[in-house]
């Protein structure tokens, strides 16, 4: 007996997962209380984490006065760039080394989040930098012990790196996107507070939303956690145990919130009634993916992002060209989920009709269709980029995306369904264009 037969037991799979909850606290003016937060982890001198564009803007400014009345210590370290690189993270590690500090606060997108995590990691417990990385570009060494404590503040709502143990890099000199994943890497707080996303620019607000989507969509459609080869030890249970019981309950909220808000968060002069729903909805996605984790547009979105040559994204304070984490995702999943909706239908046309589209009468051979044609008419209402053709890529890069994509073994082996190299270049063929 199953909670659902989607969890039907294989031979040699997985008996169990399990509930990692990040601590969280949400609410609007929540980040006043950040000092307080602060103390009572016993930090005294903070490591404070941004970058050029958000420490002008009123989350810092709060989270400044906070710390300062509560009698903390900080040095601030303003120079994270956005879509970090090795080089990004290896900058911010020495900004912690050289500072004695016994605390980190991230104030920022995800970008900022994961950079406190790597600047704290590195200087915590040095060792070569690929030592921590997901394999097979790094070595995939355990966080040894614990690090110091980290809050987390995030002013926008796509990545939820304050609810998941992942921060996610270019490595330059590969022209890949990786990261590192470990449950000691989560932050030990994380305060959302809807009032950080007010100056958030329109075509921002679209991308966040399409990852929040995304990461709920992949986890709901994840591998099945009994599925998984059943670890040796208890303690490799991996972070990505495919999609769970647990997860699935945060996931089809955040799927409906997305699916209600975002067109109007958008496209309304006054979006303020839409940002609080949708950080919830960023918040709930972080939670299905840190238990289930991501699939193939994820795995994809790393080339998409690691190869980009001159795309710039309106919106964006950036010094390099770049393709935006929620953009590079976003343009690869109408195309996959064309492919996986035979894998678990029903879930597909959960997804589907949480987002909005009507499914009277839809047999359950086409959810993936349905499921893929929703996302395209919400990215033609959002101004997202026309697939891969509207970032700057062409046929002549389907080779070089394929070879950046398929060693993301950890993302492609959670998918619903095998895929071979040959499968996965042909999901970059049918990303090129939509419409």
């Amino acid at each position: 007996m199953t909670l659902d037969p989607y969890f039907e037991p294989a031979p040699g799979g997985d008996g169990a997962f399990t509930v990692e909850a990040p601590k969280i606290k949400f609410g609007l003016g929540s980040l006043s209380e950040l000092g307080d937060d602060a103390k009572a982890l016993g930090m005294t001198r903070v490591a404070l984490y941004t970058d050029p564009t958000v420490v002008k803007l009123a989350p810092v400014e709060t989270a400044k006065k906070s710390l300062k009345a509560a009698g903390i210590d900080f040095a601030v370290y303003d120079a994270t760039e956005v879509e970090p690189t090795d080089r990004s993270f290896k900058a911010g590690t020495a900004f912690a080394k050289d500072g004695n500090f016994d605390g980190y606060v991230s104030v920022g997108g995800g970008s900022v989040m994961d950079t406190a995590k790597a600047s704290n990691l590195y200087t915590t417990y040095p060792d070569d930098f690929l030592a921590y990385v997901n394999a097979p570009i790094g070595e995939a060494k355990p966080v040894p012990g614990p690090l110091k404590p980290h809050i987390a503040c995030p002013t926008t709502f796509g990545t939820a790196s304050e609810c998941t143990g992942i921060a996610i890099f270019d490595l330059l000199e590969m022209e890949a996107k990786t990261g590192i994943a470990h449950a000691r890497l989560r932050p030990n707080l994380g305060i959302i507070d809807p009032l950080s996303l007010a100056t958030l620019p329109r075509m921002i607000v679209a991308a966040n939303g399409f990852d929040v989507f995304s990461h709920a969509v992949e986890s709901l459609t994840a591998r099945p956690f009994s599925h998984r080869p059943a670890p040796e030890n208890s303690n490799k249970r991996p972070l990505g145990q495919g999609a769970n019981p647990y997860s699935d309950l945060a996931c089809r909220e955040a799927i409906r919130l997305v699916g209600e808000n975002l067109i109007a968060a958008v496209n309304d002069a006054d979006n303020t009634p839409t940002l609080e729903p949708l950080m919830f909805a960023g918040m709930l996605a972080g939670i299905g993916f840190g238990n289930a984790g991501c699939h193939l547009p994820h795995g994809m979105s790393y080339a998409v992002a690691g190869l980009v040559r001159d795309y710039n994204a309106p919106g964006w304070p950036s010094n390099h060209p770049m393709v935006p984490h929620g953009i590079s995702v976003i343009v690869n999943a109408p195309a996959v989920f064309r492919m996986t909706g035979p894998a678990c239908p029903e879930r597909h046309l959960q997804a589907a009709e949480a987002m909005g589209a009507d499914i009277t009468g839809v047999a359950l051979e086409d959810a993936g269709d349905l499921l893929a044609d929703r996302v395209i008419e919400m990215m033609r209402q959002t101004d997202i980029p026309n697939g891969l053709q509207g970032v700057g890529y062409s046929q002549d890069d389907l080779e070089a995306l394929t070879d950046k994509s398929f060693p993301q073994k950890r993302l492609l082996d959670n998918a619903p369904l095998a895929v071979g190299r040959d499968q996965l270049k042909g999901l970059f063929q049918d990303a090129l264009s939509y419409w």
